[in-house]
């Protein structure tokens, strides 16, 4: 069976300024989205699940969808804040989304067969696809184990500034063993790839350090403890509006305790996005110089 791609595109975009995820960034007016659709059919996933809001769905089936007909399966699944395991509530002020692991439970009831976990709104990169597809195709009844697709953090940074980035760690059988965010990385005038730690000190950090991209490979039965994971965190932060729930904390917690290893598998692929309205020219411009290369044709569907 071949493995799925779940793709999490129920963001609003606010510091954008629109549904960036519907943006039209390609020559053809293609989406990032639809880059990672191409490169996700070309290195061997077999369905698409996007993760969406309800209040956007007919404009998402209308300009994403109804493209992917006759190219591959696609199934949709929503995110609402009030879609929340038996017995929890959603409080009446909160107005936050839940976070990425909250959106990725919404695919549990579709999805039963190893899947890769996405951002709709990052651009990846052939290459990372292809290691992806590779290893999920080798876990079909396999329990426990994952994968993350570890960006070199020289191929995650921003011209416009500085990023914020999950730099992991791993053990010598190349298992995650910490993914630890650093809210402040940038590449300083001498070169050097750099982070701000607690104290405020600028430390140095070698340019193939692999970080999290939001990039992961999993089985079925992470829906278990994510939902589990889930129902502690809401019940340790009852009363808070703001928080969120992420994956790599899941993950983490899955690591700390012993019940999961998760493979760090490496990429040369160049990671770019969308964050601020800013950075689209720049984006504009490498799929264009992409397409140029003949990586991508000019019109993908």
């Amino acid at each position: 069976m071949k493995p799925t791609l779940f793709v999490l595109a129920a963001g609003m975009g606010s510091r954008y300024g629109g549904l960036k995820q519907m943006d039209g960034l390609g020559p053809s007016g293609e989406t990032i989205m639809d880059y990672s659709i191409y490169d996700a059919v070309h290195a061997g996933f077999g369905k698409v699940v996007f993760v969406i809001r309800h209040f956007f769905e007919e404009d998402f089936k209308n300009i994403v969808v109804n493209k992917y007909k006759g190219v591959i399966p696609v199934e949709i699944v929503f995110q609402e804040l009030d879609y929340l395991p038996k017995g929890y509530v959603c409080p009446v002020d909160r107005v936050k989304p839940w976070g990425t692991n909250h959106a990725l439970l919404m695919g549990k009831d579709v999805i039963n067969e190893p899947f890769a976990v996405i951002n709709a709104d990052d651009f990846y990169g052939r290459e990372s696809f292809t290691v992806l597809a590779d290893w999920l195709s080798k876990m079909e009844g396999e329990k426990n184990k994952y994968c993350m697709v570890g960006y070199r953090i020289g191929n995650t940074l921003s011209e416009g500034g500085s990023v914020a980035r999950g730099l992991c760690s791993k053990d010598n059988q190349a298992n995650l063993t910490t993914v630890i965010e650093r809210t402040y990385v940038i590449r300083d005038t001498d070169g050097l790839i750099k982070y701000k730690d607690e104290e405020g000190q600028m430390v140095p950090v070698d340019e193939n350090t692999p970080v999290s991209m939001n990039m992961w490979g999993f089985t079925p039965d992470y829906f278990y403890y994510s939902e589990e994971d889930f129902k502690t965190f809401l019940t340790e932060n009852e009363g808070n509006t703001k928080i969120e729930h992420f994956i790599p904390s899941v993950v983490n917690n899955l690591i700390v305790n012993k019940t999961i290893t998760c493979k760090v598998l490496d990429t040369s692929s160049k990671w770019f996005g969308v964050t601020y309205a800013e950075d689209r020219s720049t984006v504009v411009e490498k799929i264009n110089e992409l397409v140029k290369e003949g990586v991508y044709p000019a019109k993908l569907w």
